[in-house]
């Protein structure tokens, strides 16, 4: 990884972005004159896309509905498969640097985390699945002597993927990478405020081997083609990360075409719990404070809502307080930056709106709340935390999607479950406490797809991730991925 942010402006004035859709192995150019993407970073323009309507969403469609039904994809031994998977890896690898640059120019994540966390999850799940193609087994169930019973997992067909800005290439392959591995075709809408990492990868699998019209990629400004997807006949599966007010669009675009199964992957108000016997508060203020600023804020598992014990509030909010005054906001191409620009202009005044909201509704502003580095023309906002937030308040139940923390202080271990439940959202919760009863017993009640123990954001591709509630359902991640690509099939067979 370049060290410096010298090398990383200079790399930055050198980088050659893609600017066409990538369907059936081939660039292709959109209807009229695309669309311009915007960096967050100093709201210049970065380049101007090619912009998918209908007639480029069919296109795509009918490829991968090809690369399906008579391609060589789906019938390939999954070792091979798999060796195309470890072949895309190392590519990502080989260009990891490009690509870290690309995000942080497009989206606004710190250089140092876009290639050492983004980069290295993308990686890894490419990698994973690829390890992982030849190792899933059918079913032969025991049966009367007379019949032979076999339970069969076949490729689901054509998969549309459609995934947000704020983890771009993870996220995306959380969903790829287990597609194609399952013997799936994909046409991919990243989302049109970071289209130009997406449009590179599809380059690169083709390049590893992919066989034409397996993964199509198209750019898009605005929800027209994720529409076309959720309605298109020949898509046989979405799978969707994103808001929950979308995921409900998708779910009456299955309804009104062809049934498509929907996977959908939504919004959090995560509760993050603080219990007096926390083995360590200094880091369970460290992790707090961490977890609502890392990615500006912009991750559906934040933990946006602190509860924290009437014994210890004082320290950790002091604490939590400290890290948002020190915290470095900037340059994300500058290796020193802690935290980067909010998506876009339009982002940040979302998320001021409700934080002035929290003000008015008599919410306590402990620190930040303001946009900085104007100058700069980057869409910057200081880490904020607020107290005494009225439970009813949109501060406490709606997604800020921003560096935004609202804390609470409770006196009870139920007041904190109930207060932690009391949403509509289940994606993720912290607790920290030394005792192993309490730990057991908590996460067991918490309505969540994850519980972190003494730690936040932990984990690795053997879990599988997803939410409860109105944060989804299906889960990403580890062997139960393969499940939403794929069809079981029952043969009987009379001896």
């Amino acid at each position: 990884m370049p060290d410096t942010y010298e090398s990383w402006l200079r790399r930055a004035k050198e980088l050659r972005l893609p600017d066409s859709h990538h369907i059936n192995g081939m660039d292709v150019s959109g209807h009229g004159d695309g669309y311009v993407v915007m960096s967050p970073r100093d709201g210049q323009a970065l380049a101007r896309v090619a912009d998918a309507g209908q007639a480029e969403v069919d296109l795509a469609v009918a490829a991968a509905r090809r690369a399906f039904d008579h391609g060589p994809w789906p019938e390939l031994a999954p070792a091979e498969r798999g060796r195309v998977l470890l072949r895309l890896a190392d590519l990502l690898e080989e260009h990891r640097a490009a690509l870290a640059l690309t995000i942080s120019l497009e989206m606004g994540k710190p250089i140092s985390d876009a290639y050492g966390i983004e980069l290295r999850a993308a990686i890894s799940t490419f990698r994973w699945y690829g390890q992982l193609a030849d190792k899933l087994g059918d079913e032969s169930p025991h049966t009367a002597s007379d019949a032979l019973a076999l339970v069969t997992r076949e490729p689901a067909g054509v998969v549309g993927a459609v995934v947000p800005w704020n983890f771009p290439l993870t996220l995306a392959s959380w969903k790829l990478a287990p597609a194609l591995a399952a013997g799936c075709t994909v046409v991919w809408k990243p989302s049109e405020m970071s289209p130009l990492s997406a449009l590179t990868l599809g380059r690169l699998a083709t390049e590893a081997g992919l066989p034409p019209g397996v993964l199509n990629v198209i750019s898009a400004d605005g929800p027209a083609a994720g529409r076309a997807l959720g309605l298109h006949p020949g898509v046989d599966v979405l799978a969707f990360t994103g808001s929950t007010a979308v995921g409900r669009h998708f779910l009456r675009y299955a309804a009104d075409s062809n049934l498509k199964r929907v996977w959908l992957e939504l919004g959090g108000k995560s509760p993050n719990i603080i219990l007096p016997d926390a083995p360590d508060l200094d880091r369970a203020a460290a992790t707090a404070a961490w977890g609502i600023f890392f990615n500006q804020g912009e991750m559906c598992t934040a933990p946006s809502r602190l509860l924290v014990h009437r014994s210890v509030a004082d320290q950790v909010v002091d604490a939590v307080a400290e890290r948002a005054h020190t915290l470095r906001v900037g340059d994300p191409l500058d290796p020193a930056t802690e935290m980067g620009p909010l998506v876009g202009t339009g982002h940040l005044e979302r998320v001021l709106e409700h934080i002035a909201d929290g003000v008015a509704d008599g919410a306590h502003l402990r620190t930040g709340g303001e946009r900085v580095l104007r100058d700069s023309g980057g869409s910057f906002l200081q880490p904020t935390v607020f107290e005494r937030v009225p439970v009813e308040s949109r501060l406490a139940r709606e997604e800020i999607f921003g560096p935004v923390l609202s804390v609470f202080v409770f006196d009870e271990l139920e007041e904190a479950v109930t207060l932690a439940n009391d949403t509509e959202y289940g994606l993720a919760a912290g607790l920290w406490t030394s005792d192993l009863s309490t730990a057991h017993q908590v996460s067991r009640r918490l309505r969540a797809g994850t519980v972190w123990v003494n730690c936040y954001e932990e984990g690795d591709l053997t879990v599988p991730f997803g939410g409860m509630k109105q944060s989804g359902n299906g889960r990403d991640k580890s062997a139960h991925a393969i499940e939403k690509y794929t069809e079981l099939k029952t043969t009987w067979i009379q001896l």
